[in-house]
């Protein structure tokens, strides 16, 4: 397959090229090329780049499949340009020990239009299971250092300790501090009851909720000189923590989400629970601030969070109604949305969402468009619109915080180890995705 006059974004240049593709891996780059028998795909006027690597989603499966599994969630993910995803434990059972992540993988052989690997849990008590965990095993070990995911907060001084000295690798954290959430939430009762307004959502998950937990893990961190991932950054005041030096230099590292990018406080008052979600979207202050570490570096991945429920869950009061959005869909159009209002560039958003999740967690043979890697890529052209309905959404929710949102662009084409799975708005079938495997140990 050969990829004709294609505006190439990769590692902070715009090119025009050609791309060659054989098999499963990208055969040669060169500003012409000429393959007998090859199937040509014109991309003249459009952007190609590596597919989006996606570091934090949540797929539902296993255990909660009436919101979301991995077969459809994938199938989602291609639809907007995401070539693979890491996946998060908090499921049913949870992936806190061996067995169940082997289940996982299990569960995804097969089934996934894009990549797939998954986290390792941590708990209070699993330190063991996280010890005995060998690199190519899992993408990560999530710490949740907050109260949204009940059995899965781990509070525990001595085990959070644990955790950040043993570390065979990467050690990814949703910061919040639980017990200012739960004063927060006991004075919003005090004060409205239980018809909370949705407005109070980032006064109730605050900033100094956000502070005081990435304090911590920072510090955790920095005493064992273990490998952070910061996820969801969500406010201003935590800026400071995280350095403007190149990843490369960093093991202390920070991701945004796009919502949070996107999104601010005033959006409660009309869209209310479809953009409550953990951490809070806070306000045009912290979304400033966030695009602005995002161009200085401190910033250093793009991410989703995706994490769907039911429109029926989501129809309750505000203490009923679950925290989550689904967005891998939208993900890389928002970027681009980004980068025509000239808040970020072309090449930083494919830097942010496509190079430095592959380096942070050692991907192999992903993340760029080079010679000899896996055929990961997505056709973007910035000159179609694409409008949300809800007849175009493929999450299993079926439903979307964009619906009647017109980008200025659309993805045209995604490949994913070099099968195309989805082209002009139709899904292919096809699910290519392999398992993840990494080569980066702490």
């Amino acid at each position: 397959m050969l990829i004709a006059n294609a505006r190439l974004v990769n590692e902070g240049q715009i090119q025009e090229v050609d791309v060659l593709v054989e098999g499963d891996r990208i055969a040669k780059i060169a500003t012409s090329i000429t393959s007998a028998g090859a199937t040509v795909i014109d991309a003249a006027g459009k952007y190609l780049m590596p597919g989006m690597i996606d570091d934090q989603v949540h797929f539902r499966e296993p255990g909660m499949t009436h919101k979301a599994d991995l077969a459809t969630e994938s199938m989602a993910a291609a639809a907007g340009g995401i070539t693979s995803f890491m996946e998060m434990p908090n499921v049913n059972p949870l992936t806190t020990t061996a067995d169940a992540l082997r289940n996982k993988y299990q569960l995804a052989d097969g089934r996934c239009a894009s990549n797939y690997a998954f986290y390792l849990g941590a708990t209070n008590t699993n330190i063991e299971d996280i010890k005995a965990l060998r690199v190519d095993e899992a993408c990560g070990i999530k710490a949740f250092m907050g109260a949204s995911t009940g059995d899965m907060l781990v509070d525990d001084v001595d085990a959070l300790d644990k955790i950040f000295a043993h570390a065979p690798i990467i050690v990814a954290t949703h910061c919040e501090d639980s017990p200012i959430i739960w004063a927060n939430e006991a004075a919003a009762r005090t004060q409205f009851g239980e018809d909370v307004p949705w407005s109070e959502h980032p006064r109730i998950r605050s900033a100094e909720a956000c502070l005081k937990s990435s304090s911590l893990a920072v510090e955790l961190a920095s005493r064992h000189d273990a490998l952070l991932h910061v996820l969801h950054l969500t406010t201003a005041i935590k800026m400071e923590l995280f350095s403007r030096a190149h990843r490369s230099q960093k093991r202390i590292t920070a991701e945004a989400c796009v919502h949070h990018l996107w999104f601010d406080e005033s959006s409660y008052a009309d869209k209310e629970a479809l953009v409550k979600c953990n951490p809070a979207i806070k306000s045009s202050a912290d979304r400033k601030a966030l695009r602005q570490a995002l161009n200085e570096g401190r910033i250093d991945v793009v991410a989703t969070d995706h994490a769907p429920h039911t429109a029926t869950e989501k129809a309750a009061s505000y203490f009923k109604a679950p925290a989550g959005i689904p967005l891998v869909q939208h993900a890389v159009l928002l970027l681009f949305e980004l980068a025509a209002e000239d808040v970020i560039d072309v090449p930083l958003l494919v830097d942010k969402a496509c190079h430095a999740p592959a380096d942070l967690f050692g991907v192999v043979d992903r993340g760029y468009v080079r010679e000899g890697w896996f055929a990961d890529l997505v056709i973007v052209d910035s000159h179609k619109p694409h409008t949300v309905t809800k007849q175009n959404l493929h999450a299993k929710c079926q439903w979307s915080p964009f619906e009647g949102q017109v980008f200025s662009s659309s993805i045209d084409l995604t490949m994913v180890n070099g099968q195309i799975v989805y082209r002009e708005g139709k899904l292919s079938g096809a699910v290519p995705g392999r398992r993840l495997r990494f080569n980066r140990a702490r």
